[in-house]
Protein backbone atom coordinates (compact mmCIF):
# COMPACT_ATOMS: atom_id res chain seq x y z
CA UNK A 1 0.00 0.00 0.00
CA UNK A 2 1.63 3.36 -1.05
CA UNK A 3 1.56 5.57 1.79
CA UNK A 4 -0.07 9.31 1.88
CA UNK A 5 3.34 10.75 1.99
CA UNK A 6 4.34 8.77 -0.75
CA UNK A 7 1.23 9.85 -2.45
CA UNK A 8 1.55 13.51 -1.18
CA UNK A 9 5.00 13.95 -3.08
CA UNK A 10 4.39 12.31 -6.39
CA UNK A 11 1.52 14.19 -6.98
CA UNK A 12 1.88 17.78 -5.97
CA UNK A 13 5.15 18.23 -7.19
CA UNK A 14 5.21 22.09 -9.49
CA UNK A 15 8.48 23.13 -11.21
CA UNK A 16 8.70 26.69 -11.91
CA UNK A 17 9.74 26.95 -15.85
CA UNK A 18 9.92 29.79 -18.49
CA UNK A 19 6.63 29.24 -20.79
CA UNK A 20 6.76 29.02 -24.09
CA UNK A 21 3.71 31.16 -24.59
CA UNK A 22 6.21 34.15 -24.17
CA UNK A 23 6.33 37.73 -25.45
CA UNK A 24 9.65 38.47 -23.94
CA UNK A 25 11.36 35.40 -22.30
CA UNK A 26 8.55 33.40 -20.93
CA UNK A 27 8.95 34.42 -17.07
CA UNK A 28 5.46 36.13 -16.69
CA UNK A 29 3.82 33.24 -17.93
CA UNK A 30 5.94 30.42 -16.90
CA UNK A 31 4.61 32.26 -12.96
CA UNK A 32 0.90 32.52 -14.30
CA UNK A 33 1.15 28.81 -15.44
CA UNK A 34 2.79 27.63 -11.71
CA UNK A 35 -0.07 29.94 -10.10
CA UNK A 36 -2.92 28.61 -12.41
CA UNK A 37 -3.43 32.34 -13.19
CA UNK A 38 -4.18 34.20 -16.66
CA UNK A 39 -0.39 35.56 -18.04
CA UNK A 40 -2.25 38.60 -18.83
CA UNK A 41 -2.82 39.28 -15.25
CA UNK A 42 0.69 38.34 -14.51
CA UNK A 43 1.92 40.84 -17.42
CA UNK A 44 -0.08 43.64 -16.21
CA UNK A 45 0.74 43.21 -12.56
CA UNK A 46 4.39 43.13 -13.37
CA UNK A 47 4.29 46.22 -15.53
CA UNK A 48 2.08 48.09 -13.06
CA UNK A 49 4.94 47.09 -9.86
CA UNK A 50 7.78 47.64 -12.24
CA UNK A 51 6.46 51.44 -12.81
CA UNK A 52 5.69 51.76 -9.11
CA UNK A 53 9.14 50.27 -7.73
CA UNK A 54 11.23 52.58 -9.88
CA UNK A 55 11.75 49.78 -12.71
CA UNK A 56 13.22 47.43 -10.31
CA UNK A 57 11.49 45.21 -11.50
CA UNK A 58 13.57 44.74 -14.74
CA UNK A 59 16.78 43.63 -12.70
CA UNK A 60 14.20 40.62 -11.05
CA UNK A 61 13.01 40.15 -14.69
CA UNK A 62 16.50 39.22 -15.94
CA UNK A 63 17.66 37.34 -13.48
CA UNK A 64 14.38 35.31 -13.33
CA UNK A 65 15.40 34.79 -16.85
CA UNK A 66 18.61 33.26 -16.83
CA UNK A 67 17.85 31.66 -13.51
CA UNK A 68 14.38 29.74 -14.52
CA UNK A 69 14.87 26.83 -16.92
CA UNK A 70 12.55 27.10 -20.39
CA UNK A 71 9.86 24.87 -20.34
CA UNK A 72 11.08 21.00 -21.97
CA UNK A 73 14.39 21.51 -20.38
CA UNK A 74 16.03 18.44 -18.66
CA UNK A 75 17.98 19.09 -15.51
Amino acid sequence: MISLKYRRLTTMTKKLYRSNDRILGGVCAGIAEYLDFDPVAVRLAYAFLTLCTCFSGVLFYIVAWIVMPAKGFQV
